[in-house]
């Protein structure tokens, strides 16, 4: 059954306005996209998201450490002036850890060219007697961690950039 609906002409389009999902989604989706991965290529093009030197979530990340220190610089409270030196300090000595790991990480990645040994691409193939792929992935279900071992120890740095 079709409807048919007057409107004025302006209004009378085809155009849909795009929907954007929040910064803090479209970022945790790369945790997503990880889990799903099935090749450290895959991993990897997705650690270069949080990396890349240029465009990265995490050089981002670092000019809004920046803005807010300059932020703080300008209020001119004495406790102000000590958190715009926090968030520099978080800006060029934190957060270039975190980048200088995973930018390790991901060049590790980078070289092995291999698939995940326990995961493979969703086919979406039917089993046997189904008769809809949407209706069941024949995919292996995605593996939960049993304990949570400790995390290795963060390196030391040798030297201080000032």
């Amino acid at each position: 059954m079709n409807y048919h609906v007057d409107c004025d002409e302006a209004f009378d389009t085809d155009h849909r306005e795009p929907y954007y999902r929040p910064l803090g989604a479209q970022v945790a989706h790369l945790a997503d996209r990880l889990r799903e991965a099935t090749t450290t290529d895959e991993a990897a093009d997705i650690l270069t998201e949080l990396t890349a030197t240029h465009d990265g979530i995490l050089t981002a990340l670092g000019d809004v450490l920046v803005a807010a220190a300059d932020f703080f610089e300008g209020l001119g409270q004495p406790s102000d002036q000590y958190t715009a030196r926090r968030l520099r300090y978080l800006a060029e000595e934190r957060l270039r850890i975190v980048r200088s790991d995973l930018a390790h990480t991901r060049t590790d990645l980078v070289g092995r060219h291999t698939p995940h040994p326990g995961r493979r691409p969703c086919t979406a193939e039917t089993g046997p007697g189904e008769t809809e792929a949407s209706a069941v992935c024949a995919c292996p279900p995605p593996r939960i961690p049993t304990s949570l071992s400790p995390l290795p120890t963060a390196p030391v740095p040798t030297s201080r950039r000032r």
